[in-house]
């Protein structure tokens, strides 16, 4: 709605999981590098954590562009709401390791045979490292897998076919979410142990809100200067507190009103203004 009149191609601040609007902070850059390191040398498992917001979504996107096709498949999880036996399953199912079917599609009344889920995916393992293959499981919201005990049955599953391996394990676990999920791992020691590296997200400073910023309209044919004011840029972080989902929600309202009032700066006003507007009422 407001493209024509800031001269942009699209919006620049959706949240969505476009690589083109991957902005490269050191935060991000750091936990890359890293996440790379523990994969391609094969470590069992890694930890991405950060604050909702932080952009670990896009980051796991750029992870999985850049990872060579020796790491394959990459599984990604994003629902893991479920029991030790549906997480085997729906990992097989994920991998295409050829599960038995389902008591759903069998008719079946008796339980699922757990056992040949797992059997299923050691021989999977199998076969991928006889294709020189590695591969990948990413967990998002993995915060959550302590309150469904999916913590050990996940470590025990990282020694399926690990003998056979040239690294640690046969599969890299990469577990992804709340900084809390840093505080569940410590207490598995010997999850904890198996940990090639762990990543925590910062939040942006001050001059990467505005790099953030510029990074963003520029992807879409516009200058940052040429929209925003330095005050105006100043107050976006000093109220976002440099988180990026927090950036994008104020500045794509901000552009609305902007338009709206067919101005042709905004300014600090016109943020605090549009934050007021997004604030949560105060409830007495």
């Amino acid at each position: 709605m407001y493209e024509s009149h800031w001269k942009l191609s699209e919006r620049p601040f959706e949240n969505r999981n476009d690589s083109k609007f991957y902005y490269p902070a050191e935060t991000h850059q750091a936990s890359l590098l890293k996440l790379h390191y523990a994969i391609e040398n094969r470590r069992s498992a890694a930890v991405l954590c950060g604050p909702g917001g932080m952009g670990k979504s896009l980051l796991v996107d750029a992870l999985q562009r850049q990872l060579s096709e020796t790491y394959r498949p990459i599984s990604h999880v994003v629902f893991p709401a479920m029991n030790a036996a549906q997480m085997v399953r729906y990992l097989v199912a994920k991998m295409g390791a050829g599960t038995p079917a389902t008591d759903m599609e069998s008719g079946s009344t008796e339980p699922h045979d757990m056992a040949a889920d797992v059997l299923a995916f050691e021989r999977f393992l199998q076969h991928n490292l006889e294709r020189q293959r590695h591969a990948v499981v990413v967990v998002d919201e993995a915060h959550l897998l302590e309150q469904y005990d999916l913590l050990e049955p996940l470590r025990l599953l990282l020694n399926l076919a690990a003998i056979d391996s040239s690294g640690e394990a046969a599969w890299t676990l990469v577990l992804v979410g709340q900084p809390t999920l840093l505080t569940h791992v410590e207490r598995y020691h010997a999850l904890d142990e198996r940990m090639g590296v762990k990543c925590m997200l910062n939040r942006l400073l001050p001059d990467e809100t505005t790099a953030y910023i510029q990074h963003r309209l520029r992807s879409v044919g516009a200058d940052t200067e040429d929209i925003f004011d330095y005050p105006a840029l100043e107050r976006i972080h000093a109220l976002t507190q440099g988180i990026p989902r927090r950036i994008n929600r104020l500045c794509d309202l901000a552009l609305m009103v902007g338009y709206a009032e067919d101005r042709t700066i905004i300014d600090a006003e016109v943020i605090d203004n549009v934050h007021s507007d997004l604030a949560p009422a105060n409830v007495h």
